[in-house]
This record gives structure tokens, sequence and C-alpha cells, in this order.
């Protein structure tokens, strides 16, 4: 039998392999976002009073950092803060204290600073910008928490002093309010160009100025920057962040 010229091989059409498609993957379902777990949700225990500036600056930054923490209130009025069980906590015989797991930290900038490195949030990313940091929280305490706190204590009826006393601490209060308007000046934020425990700390000072009766719109990068505040989210005023009797989580 004649061989088939190779130009009909050529037309001969290949045989194709008859490739069974595979089935397409079913598509993974989306994972759910994560909750806090048993251990992160009983992790901080904040001890204060709900009347504190400075329980308020602890609990303002664990609300920043989206963070659950249980909440123990801690009755001033009642002389609780006194009381053995909770100088074991705090030696000082003060408000705020913060459980971490088995360890307290007690004074707000101390804690806002163990809050910073613990949890790596609103912390200054290199040495110098830690060291910077670090100067803002202590020139708060020593210039700007003080007259302004006295000055509240006194509206409020908790001090009593002279109006000379009274003057001798509105004009410290308003000398430290000109120097953290010269720097927010030429700065979105106090120690860094993002938000840090510094802005934690000194927001916590200047939200009860209304209260010292000290008129902030004389200061109007702070008033600009306390606004921006404000709006970083976990923000919440004092009266969400601290209620009259504990809350667990």
């Amino acid at each position: 039998m004649a061989k088939p010229s190779k130009k009909a091989a050529k037309a001969r059409p290949a045989a194709k392999k008859s490739a069974a498609k595979k089935p397409a993957k079913a598509s993974k379902p989306a994972k759910a976002a994560r909750g806090p777990s048993a251990a992160e949700k009983n992790r901080f225990t904040l001890y204060g009073f709900a009347g504190s500036t400075n329980t308020y600056t602890a609990a303002l930054m664990l609300s920043l950092c989206r963070h659950p923490f249980s909440y123990i209130h801690i009755s001033l009025r009642d002389g609780a803060h006194k009381q053995p069980d909770y100088l074991v906590k705090n030696r000082y015989g003060q408000v705020p204290a913060l459980r971490d797991g088995q360890n307290y930290y007690v004074q707000s900038a101390a804690i806002l600073m163990h809050l910073s490195e613990a949890l790596q949030k609103f912390e200054g990313k290199t040495e110098p910008e830690r060291a910077r940091v670090r100067e803002w929280l202590f020139w708060q305490w020593d210039k700007l928490a003080v007259p302004v706190y006295r000055l509240r204590a006194r509206a409020r009826g908790f001090r009593q002093f002279g109006d000379e006393v009274r003057v001798m601490y509105d004009t410290e209060a308003k000398a430290a309010l000109a120097v953290l308007e010269h720097e927010l000046v030429k700065s979105d934020w106090i120690a860094t160009k993002k938000p840090t425990i510094a802005d934690v700390g000194i927001y916590g000072v200047v939200r009860f100025c209304h209260d010292a009766s000290i008129d902030l719109s004389h200061y109007p990068a702070v008033t600009r920057w306390k606004q921006r505040f404000e709006a970083l989210p976990g923000f919440a005023p004092p009266e969400q962040l601290l209620p009259m009797e504990s809350r667990l989580v």
C-alpha cells in the first residue's frame, strides 16, 4: 500500500487530547476579624476615680490604643485610696493605678510611658524622638499641670486660696500655654510629626483649662491641635471612659 504523502499527513487534523477542565477552586470564606483573646481582655485593669484628670489620661491612652480594660472605681470621698488593699497597688495612696498582668504601675506619666512601650503605640521612633517625648511629659508636670489643676480644684471647691495665689497660678498656666502655642505654630503635634504620649499627657491637662477659667481662644494653635487630637480614632471624653461604678470586660 502506498504511504500517504507528507502533504496529506499535514492536512490531516491532529487529534486533540481531551483535557477535562479542572473544577474551579471554591473561594475561601473571608476570615472573620479576630477579636481580643481572653488574655488580652483581662490584661489591663485601671483603678481610678471618675473626676480624676489623671485617671482620664490613663483611660484615654488605653482607648486610643484600642485595647480593652476593666475599670475599678475607687471612691476618694470614702477614703478607699487610703485603705491597705489599695495601698498594695499604689503606695502613694493616689489614683490612678494600672494593673498589667501581675504588675502595678502608678503615676499617670509613668503609666503612659509603660503603655507606649508595652503596646508600641504613640511612641517616638528614634532615641532622640523618645527623649523629646519624655522632655515634654516632664515639662507638662513642671509648668502646665500644677497651675491648671490647682485652679480647677479651687473652682470646684476642693481647694481654698486667696486671689493673690489664684493670680499666681493663672499667670503660670498662661505662660506655659504660650510655650505650647509657640511650639504648635511650627508643628501639628507636640514632640514629633505624629501624635505621641506627649500629646496624650498634655491633652489630659489642656482639656480641663475651661474648668480652670482659662480661655483657650487666646491660643489658636493650641485650639487647632486640641481639635486634631479629638479627631483621633479611639478618642473619647471622660464621661464615656470613666463611669461612677466599676466596669469589667
